[in-house]
Formats: structure tokens, C-alpha cells, sequence
């Protein structure tokens, strides 16, 4: 689990010399320098109720020992997501000494912004000027001492892929850390800055008093060297300043222009403070009447004014003949080339996982069977005999790990090998842009497609893959669809019971028919829950080679991730399973199910009870059924003919198919989402799995 993120970032302060904060947008390369600068010790924390996360890492430099802040990728730090929210968060309470802010040079106005915002809020600055090799390749050049003179901060040319000028970065970092030098805050339009004026100097005030002794009496303050003003009798009030988190008054006024709620709602805990909210928004509506649009439209507006000024006096550019790589970038975004493309890549990545991952899971299997299993089961006859406590045990330790470890390696560590490159080649990039539209129709946008790919794989990374998504409306959309999309061990069901003994058709039918419910289930999702789907919101990226190591570190990254999830969850599952098998009491639940399994589903009773406890092992469902079957039934039940006929099958393989994979899957959509929301994903796709199942019983069919 992710440590606390207030408590994670105060540790890091306390052990270290300096802390950076690293921020840009998730497509910058930030994610690339975090891990160029880490390696491979680095944690993560999160706030109470937010499930987008904060890296942490260390790092040592020129005898300084430095903890680096992996903050949310994002454009902004306005706090209108859950991502913004946390990066913004995560910047106030640790406060870092240095805010090095990644910049894309191909499009330094889109980027400037939230580097504009960051000295509205007084925090000192280092720019990494990242991409720059990009940027000259495109005919891009940008008088980096120009643009350091314009923002007045330093400015790094990089480029992180390879780790160019990093050593120049974390130099300029620790000097502006060292200096403490706090920089001028950007100036935008005159009637704007007048208002922020008055409104800052009417925040200064309040402070200041809020300084001042109990019931002290008149008393005599001067600020800007212009004026003087007499306060009347006072007696101070409570007022926690730990809310206003020790920004500038000027930086407060900016939040209350923006209407921030947190900042409004710290005023309010004070008489006076209502006083200053009431005064900003006279001056709000002053500022909107002039300019006839919100002042948060009016702020937005006047960043970008301010970054696209800056960028004409620092920035030329040179026509160049199209490079390949953009000639690329176009040919997969554009419809009638990007589709096909599109469709050919998936089926790839279906092709290797199920390929190289059936390959490699075979192996791991054979050399398990052959050389661990042995002696596993030599230990437990050596430590219990031939008990049923040395069976439970083999359960557990023998076909609990392996299990875990033979869909963890060969399918899961194989995506997001496949994953890593996808993203560092910038082709993730293009498949977001060509699907963003399709997926604003169940509530998504384009970045959603990886996660519901990566489902077919496993739904466990899957579903922590929705992590790139910025709002908790959009992660439970995805995490319920992917719940609905057959990983690996369904389909085993799939094929190993449906195909093997009703052909091929039915099982593409019930592909098909899970298809058609992902695609129902979006629609209503996104028809029945609050809020909508927000913009894509990207940089168009040419196409580049991608980093080897850096592709190994990422996938290691999310591979330990999955490990130390799910293994603990199925060897639990495993031991639980191995109890109620050898010890008789999984045949206790057969009676009661009776009416639902027989009588609602048409199965037989032993079917029944497969399909309750496959939720704590999904792959072992056909195994399970078989060996069930064998002890109810005989030897002949080994084929499931015997028992069932190939329409119970269908039902069988279609109800395993849409309820809730595994106990994996729950642990990690609790983690991800939270108990109540995983509890009902999983209450609605098992009430839908039976629901459907039932239909399917009362249609004639002849397979």
C-alpha cells in the first residue's frame, strides 16, 4: 500500500539535504528524468481518498544528498482534478526547496503555463528546457539566456531520454536552493495587476494582525512605502494560518481571483477573513464586468498572453522538410491510415502475450514441475506427513505461487514490457488521439484504450493502469468495463470449455456477447453517472527511438507493483481453496445455491460451486470443475460431456466470463477506488453475469 503522502514527504525532508519537486505534463519526458536521476529505490505515497499517486526517490550530487518529488503529470496546478489537485498538494505541504519544472521546447507556449503558475505562487525555479533535440530537429531554436531573462529563473537545456544536461540541471537546482533567492512573481495586464494590488494589500493586512497579541489597541502599520493606517481596537481571533500555507499575499489573491475552494473556504473560518472574501468579490466582478468573462478565464488568458510574448522574443523558427518521423506521426492519426494500424497493433500485442506469454508460462511451468514442486512436496510430507495439513499446505506454497507467478511473468511482465516501449516510442501518444472520440461515447477519452487492452492480459495491472486517467468518475468507468473484458485466465476457460467442445463459433459468440455488454455498460455508465469526460489534452509528439534501460526500469517499476498486490492475494486464495477442498466443506454451500445454479442457470450443482470459488483462483475454474466433477461423478466426468451438455458449457464459460475475475482483482480495485466502489463493481458485473446467464438458459439454442 502507498504510504501517506504528508507523512512520506516530511520523511524525505527530514533525511535529505535539499528536496526538488519535479512537474510538467505527463508527456514531457518527466516520468524519463525522475528515473534517470532515482534509479530503482523509489516509493510511493498518496493523500487519504486520492488515488493519484506521488514517487519518491533519492538521489545523490556533488556531496548533497537530494529527495526528488515525482509529482502528477499535469498542464496545470488549478486544481480542477484530482491530479492537479495532488501536484499542487504535494508542492504546498512538503515545500521544496526547488520546483523544477519540465517544459516541452516543441511547444513552449502550451508549456510555459504552468511554469507562470508556479511563480504566482512564490516557489522557486528551475526550467528544464526538455526535448531540445526535437525542437532543432523541427527548426525550432530557442535563445534559452533570453527566456531565463524573461521569467527569471534558470533555464536547462535537455534532453532526458539520454540524460543530456542533467548534470547542469541539478546544479542550477541546488544553487537556487542554496541562494533561497525568492524570484518575481510574472506581471500581467495593468487593470489585472491594480486589482491584484488592492487585494493583496487588504490580505497583507490581515496576516499582519493575525501576528499581533491578544486585545492589543491601536497600532500603526505601513506597507509599500505609501501609505499609513491606523487600526482601531482589536481583540484577535482564532484563525489557523497553516491554511494559507505561508503563501505571499499576492499568490493568495491569485487563488481567490481563480475562486480556489480551499483557499475560500480557509477565509471563511474567521470574521475577518469573510471580510476579505466579501472584498474579492467586489473586485471580481469589477474585473469580470470590464473583460465580460469569469476572472478565472480572464487569469487563464492572461498566462497565455504573458508565455506567448515571452516565446516571440526568445523563440525563430526555421522551415525544414518533413522528417520522416512526422510523416509518421501523421500516417497514425489520421483515420483511414491510424485504424488499420491501430488494429494490426492490437493484434499484435494479442499475438505476443498470448504467444510469448503461453511460451513462457509453459516453461515456467515445466521447470517448476520439475525442480521447485519436488521439493516443496518432499518439505511438507518431511514437516506434516501425509496429512491434510501437507496438502493444504501444497495448496498454498506449491500451486498458489506458481500460479501467481506463471500469469505475473510470462503475461503481465510481457505487456508492460510491450507498454513501456508503446509509450517511449510515442505511438501510446497517437493511439489516444485516434480513439479519443469512440471513448468520449462511454465517458472515456483516448488515453482509456491502453488500460481496456491491457485487461485482455490481466485485469490487475489493468485496472492500476487507469491511473492515467485524471478523474474518479472516468476510473470507475474503466475499472467496471475492465472488470467485464476476459483476461488471460477466462479466456483459458473459454478455449479450454467452450471451443474444445462446441467449436470455435460459440466461443467468438461469447466474445461477442461480452463485447456488446462492455460497450452497453459504458453507455450507461456514462449516461447515469454525475459529471462528464474531460479533454484529451496532449503534446503532439514525432515519433522517437526509445531507451532500453529506461524501457526495463518503467516495467520493473509496474511489475513490482502487480507482485506485490496480487501474489499475497492469490496465495491466500490458494490456501483458503486448498482448506475447503481437502477438509470437505466446499460441498456444504452446494444445497443452498440449488435453486439459482439448476434451477436459474440450468447447471448442474458442481458447476455451481466452480463458479463461486473461481473467484479466489479464476484460472483454476476448468481444473476445478473437472476435478469436482470426477469426485461426484466418476472418472468418466474427466469429459465435461458426461455431465454437461455443450449449451451448459455456453453458459457455463459466458457466466465465468463476466463476474468479477478474482480476489486479485477486488484487492486492487479496493486499493485503487475503495472498498464501497469495488464492492459494487463486483455486486453489479456477478448480479450481471447471472442475469445474463439466466436469458441465455431460457433461449433455445442448438450448438
Amino acid at each position: 500500500m502507498p504510504l501517506s503522502c504528508h507523512s512520506a514527504l516530511n520523511k524525505i525532508k527530514g533525511e535529505t539535504d535539499y528536496t526538488f519537486a519535479l512537474a510538467g505534463n505527463p508527456n514531457v519526458g518527466k516520468s524519463t528524468l525522475f528515473n534517470r536521476l532515482t534509479g530503482m529505490g523509489v516509493v510511493t505515497a498518496n493523500y487519504p481518498g486520492k488515488t493519484v499517486e506521488v514517487n519518491l526517490g533519492v538521489t545523490t550530487f556533488a556531496g548533497k544528498k537530494i529527495g526528488i518529488v515525482d509529482l502528477p503529470g499535469t498542464y496545470a496546478i488549478g486544481a480542477v482534478s484530482e491530479d492537479q489537485w495532488v501536484a499542487r498538494q504535494a508542492v504546498l505541504d512538503g515545500k521544496p526547496d526547488v520546483v523544477v519544472v519540465i517544459i516541452d521546447a516543441t511547444n513552449l507556449t502550451r508549456n510555459l503555463y504552468i511554469a507562470l503558475q508556479f511563480l504566482d505562487l512564490g516557489f522557486p525555479l528551475v526550467i528544464a528546457l526538455n526535448l531540445i533535440d526535437q525542437a532543432e530537429k523541427s527548426g525550432i531554436k530557442i535563445d534559452t539566456l533570453e527566456l531565463s531573462k524573461y521569467l527569471g529563473v534558470p533555464v536547462v537545456p535537455t534532453v532526458a531520454i539520454r540524460g543530456q544536461g542533467l548534470d547542469k540541471l541539478m546544479e542550477k537546482a541546488i544553487e537556487v536552493a542554496r541562494r533561497r533567492k525568492k524570484y518575481k512573481p510574472p506581471r500581467y495586464g495593468h487593470d489585472v495587476e491594480r486589482l491584484l494590488e488592492i487585494l493583496s494589500q487588504e490580505i497583507e493586512l490581515f496576516i499582519k494582525e493575525l501576528s499581533l497579541p491578544r486585545d492589543m489597541c491601536r497600532h500603526r502599520y505601513r506597507w509599500g512605502g505609501r501609505e499609513e493606517k491606523i487600526l482601531p481596537p482589536i481583540k484577535k481571533e482564532f484563525f489557523n494560518q497553516k491554511l494559507l500555507h505561508q503563501l505571499p499575499p499576492r499568490a493568495i489573491a491569485i487563488l481567490l481571483f481563480e475562486r480556489d475552494p480551499e483557499f475560500i473556504e480557509a477565509f471563511r473560518a474567521s470574521p475577518t477573513g469573510k471580510k476579505i472574501l466579501r472584498k474579492a468579490e467586489k473586485l471580481i466582478e469589477e474585473m469580470e464586468g470590464k473583460h465580460g468573462e469569469s476572472s478565472l478565464t480572464r487569469l487563464v488568458r492572461e498566462r497565455y498572453g504573458l508565455a506567448g510574448s515571452i516565446v516571440t522574443h526568445v523563440q525563430s523558427i526555421e522551415k525544414k522538410p518533413k522528417i520522416r518521423r512526422d510523416l509518421l506521426w501523421r500516417y497514425t492519426t489520421m483515420p483511414f491510415s491510424g485504424i488499420p494500424l491501430l488494429i494490426i497493433t492490437l493484434i499484435f500485442i494479442f499475438y505476443v502475450l498470448f504467444s510469448l506469454g503461453g511460451f513462457l508460462a509453459n516453461s515456467f511451468a515445466f521447470l517448476w514441475g520439475r525442480y521447485v514442486s519436488p521439493i516443496l512436496v518432499n518439505f511438507a510430507q518431511l514437516v506434516f506427513g501425509e496429512t491434510i495439513f501437507s496438502r493444504i499446505f501444497l495448496w498454498g506454497f506449491d500451486a498458489g505461487v506458481e500460479a501467481a507467478l506463471e500469469v505475473g511473468i510470462p503475461y503481465v511482465l510481457t505487456f508492460y514490457l510491450i507498454l513501456a516501449f508503446l509509450e517511449d516510442t510515442g505511438y501510446l501518444n497517437s493511439i489516444a488521439f485516434l480513439t479519443d472520440r469512440v471513448m468520449h461515447k462511454i465517458g472515456l477519452h483516448g488515453r482509456a484504450i491502453i488500460p481496456l487492452v491491457a485487461g485482455g492480459g490481466c485485469n490487475v495491472p489493468a485496472i492500476i493502469g487507469t491511473r492515467v486517467l485524471t478523474t474518479m468518475r472516468e476510473r470507475i468507468i474503466a475499472s467496471t468495463l475492465i472488470v467485464l473484458i476476459p483476461c488471460s485466465a477466462r479466456t483459458a476457460v473459454i478455449i479450454g470449455g467452450m471451443s474444445k467442445y462446441g467449436g470455435w463459433l460459440p466461443a467468438i459468440g461469447i466474445y461477442l456477447i461480452d463485447l456488446f455488454l462492455v460497450i452497453l455498460v459504458g453507455l450507461g455508465l456514462n449516461r447515469i453517472m454525475p459529471g462528464q469526460s474531460t479533454g484529451l489534452v496532449m503534446e503532439m509528439f514525432p515519433f522517437r527511438l526509445p531507451s532500453l534501460p529506461l524501457i526495463v526500469k518503467k516495467t520493473w517499476f509496474r511489475f513490482k507493483d502487480f507482485i506485490f498486490v496480487a501474489t499475497p492475494i492469490v496465495l491466500a486464495g490458494s490456501f483458503l481453496l486448498g482448506f475447503l477442498y481437502e477438509s470437505g466443506y466446499i460441498w456444504t454451500v452446494s444445497s443452498p445455491l440449488s435453486p439459482l445454479v439448476k434451477g436459474w442457470l440450468g447447471l448442474p450443482p458442481v458447476a455451481g460451486l466452480t463458479l463461486i470459488f473461481a473467484v479466489l483462483r479464476k484460472e483454476l475454474a476448468l481444473q476445478l470443475l473437472v476435478t469436482l466433477a470426477i469426485v461426484k461423478y466418476g472418472h468418466q466426468a474427466n469429459d465435461l460431456l458426461y455431465f454437461m451438455n455443450v449449451k451448459q458449457i455456453f453458459i457455463y464459460s459466458l457466466v465465468n466470463t463476466i463476474y468479477i475475475p478474482c480476489l486479485a482483482t477486488i484487492a486492487v480495485l479496493s486499493r485503487e477506488l475503495g472498498w464501497k466502489k469495488a464492492l459494487l463493481i463486483s455486486l453489479f458485473t456477478v448480479s450481471l453475469a447471472l442475469f445474463i446467464g439466466g436469458i441465455i438458459n431460457r433461449i433455445p439454442l442448438d450448438f
